[in-house]
């Protein structure tokens, strides 16, 4: 009976991270799509709202991690330039 514990739980921590790992990567792709947005828009044609809108993402997108910000933009294909 043990082992058939143990083997649900590590069945139940599999589907787990699964799940998570499906999830970060649909967060990737949302973060990379920002981070392309964010590197296309004049700031001098945009409403002031829509600026500090933008100016809150890219502060939120500068904090990641360089490896996980190339992950974002490598799950939308999207490069860094500069």
């Amino acid at each position: 009976m043990h082992s058939t514990i143990n083997h649900d739980e590590i069945n139940m921590l599999r589907s787990e991270v699964e799940l998570l790992m499906k999830e970060r990567q649909a967060l990737l792709k949302v973060t990379g799509a920002a981070a392309g947005l964010i590197a296309e828009l004049d700031s001098h044609d945009l409403p002031q709202d829509t600026v500090k809108a933008a100016e809150l993402l890219a502060s939120n997108i500068n904090t990641l991690a360089e490896e996980t910000l190339q992950d974002a933009l490598s799950a939308v294909q999207a490069t860094i330039v500069g």
